[in-house]
């Protein structure tokens, strides 16, 4: 039971990813058009909140389920009393640095999230220098490592801006919720 208590908003969130992601397969994905990130705009602002959630093809949610099920558990588990504001940071921060800097398309995709809590985790590890963060923070680098390539340009219909921001912004959570930070 302690588990599902740190896990709950995981697997809420991992649902609710799925459920919008058949609703925008009926509608022709017509979500992100309306709550896709759009930068400098407003009308893209809501993406800011809902780009997580959208995804462009079955591939693209299954992609990046697993990543989100792992490095959100990890999350959880490790820091779960951060683990909602650190997550409001990565999303609000990451999603703030696209809609400034991104270019001119619809950013979708949970990715900035898991990119986010990669650079939390690692961060983390770092900064606290304790035993577990440290070794989840190891074990993550060698685990998703090569994930830090994603932060390059270079794939078309890739936002890498949202892995950049997205892993910038995980730091900058690790740092502002170090002092609320209690462990495991």
């Amino acid at each position: 039971m302690a588990v599902l208590r740190r896990l709950w908003w995981l697997i809420a969130l991992v649902g609710l990813v799925w459920g919008l992601q058949i609703i925008n397969l009926i509608t022709g994905y017509a979500l992100n058009r309306w709550f896709g990130l759009l930068p400098r705009t407003l009308s893209g602002l809501d993406g800011i909140l809902f780009m997580p959630l959208l995804h462009g093809s079955l591939a693209h949610v299954a992609a990046n389920t697993a990543p989100l099920a792992i490095l959100g558990a990890l999350v959880a588990a490790t820091a779960h009393r951060v683990a909602l504001l650190s997550s409001a940071i990565i999303v609000g921060l990451g999603g703030l640095g696209v809609w400034l800097f991104g270019n001119t398309a619809i950013h979708i995709g949970a990715s900035g999230l898991i990119f986010g809590w990669f650079g939390f985790l690692i961060a983390r590890g770092f900064m606290e220098r304790r035993p577990v963060p440290l070794l989840i923070a190891l074990g993550v680098a060698v685990v998703y490592g090569a994930m830090l390539w994603g932060v390059l340009p270079g794939q078309p219909g890739v936002s890498w801006e949202a892995h950049l921001f997205g892993a910038l912004a995980g730091v900058v959570a690790a740092r502002v919720t170090q002092s609320r930070r209690s462990g495991l």
